[in-house]
């Protein structure tokens, strides 16, 4: 299970510290890994929220996901994203930029800088709303009962999400960036595409997701709707696929671009060279695909149900160490320790809960705990 789920990530981390050492020595195979370790602690929180979306995928489409998709968010966000940034800042085009990153490294990770409030603003807005969405809505399991669900309760008042986020950004705009009109600006098209990419995909969803046009896997896997999902997860009538699945990708790929965000502008702390950022952000990026599968595989959320929580109330630390970022520094350390914590923190609750719900079910004899059992399989 582990060499097949993990299987590519190891081969290329063992190819890129490779390349990493011909290109520079034994200074670039450090800084690789240390890049990679990095980007799997900003990031660990997006492989809980990833899992809970792919299980809600066809088998095709968490297939594109897996394939085109680690492509687009390891060569498309950790190289391409950050030239194309530099590009449009100083007028530049691609192949000026990119030689401008080999030859002028200093330059090049200033202008990086200088464009750091504009993405924070598109990225931060886009994750707030996520989170927001997530605590404002009703839910029968509570993480922290006593902040949920009051929080819970005042969600039931209609758009309270964008009338709460679109506040931050009024304050962030006002109070902390140098330039508001572009921090406004990036951070509405961060909520109006939140907005739009979730809204789609749950439109195709609730209609039904299958079409005329799906792919031949798509209709394998209407085929054997009947059979339950293991593991508590959605049977695969239920499995998004069509249209459905393809805006679920399309969310899949936005929310990774949020997340990537703060790993590439933090990777400048380490170093400069692109080459060396696109290693080692690749293979962290590997790494946080592989363990999403391995969540959806072992139904890990299923059994551990406040890592979603967990999770979500790490996104909202990132979305706000970002936006606080716009005028102030706030440590890569701070960012990385707080999503682990509070994933750490869900973790040992559900562990908690779970020992909590075996010995109320003990005196139901040996058929109870069975059928408890069963139900984690």
């Amino acid at each position: 299970m582990i060499l097949r789920t993990f299987g590519w990530s190891f081969a290329v981390t063992i190819l890129g510290l490779i390349v990493a050492f011909l290109y520079d020595g034994g200074v670039g195979l450090a800084l690789v890994a240390v890049l990679a370790v990095l980007e799997i602690s900003l990031s660990f929180d997006n492989a809980v929220v990833n899992a809970k979306v792919l299980e809600r995928m066809s088998p095709f489409w968490q297939k594109i996901f897996l394939t085109v998709g680690i492509a687009i968010a390891v060569f498309g966000m950790r190289l391409v994203f950050p030239l194309v940034i530099v590009g449009i800042t100083a007028s530049l085009g691609p192949i000026e930029a990119f030689d401008l990153a080999l030859n002028d490294s200093h330059r090049y990770h200033e202008l990086m800088r200088d464009a750091y409030p504009t993405i924070a603003a598109f990225g931060g807005m886009f994750l707030m709303m996520l989170f927001l969405e997530f605590v404002f809505e009703e839910r029968s399991e509570k993480w922290l009962p006593w902040l949920e669900a009051p929080l819970a309760r005042i969600g039931k008042l209609n758009q309270l999400a964008v009338v709460v986020a679109g506040g931050a950004l009024v304050v962030v705009a006002n109070y902390f960036a140098d330039d508001p009109g572009d921090v406004m600006i990036a951070g509405v098209l961060g909520m109006l595409t939140y907005i739009l990419v979730n809204g789609l995909g749950e439109l195709f969803s609730e209609a039904g997701g299958v079409d005329d046009d799906d792919d031949d896997e798509d209709d394998e896997a209407g085929e054997r709707a009947a059979e339950p999902a293991r593991r508590g997860g959605p049977s695969e009538l239920a499995l998004a696929t069509g249209k459905a699945g393809f805006f679920l990708f399309l969310y899949l790929e936005v929310l990774d671009a949020s997340f990537s965000f703060d790993g590439v502008i933090g990777a400048f702390a380490i170093s400069t060279d692109p080459i060396v950022i696109a290693l080692g952000l690749g293979i962290g990026a590997m790494y946080i695909r592989s363990l999403t599968v391995f969540l959806v595989r072992k139904g890990t959320l299923h059994e551990y149900v406040y890592l979603e929580h967990g999770a979500h109330w790490a996104i909202g630390a990132l979305a706000v160490c970002m936006l606080v970022g716009i005028g102030h520094h706030v440590p890569e350390w701070i960012t990385g320790g707080l999503g682990a914590g509070l994933i750490i923190a869900a973790f040992l609750s559900s562990i908690l809960r779970n020992r909590r719900e075996e010995s109320g079910a003990a005196p139901g004899g040996p058929s109870g705990d069975k059928e408890l059992h069963s139900t984690k399989v």
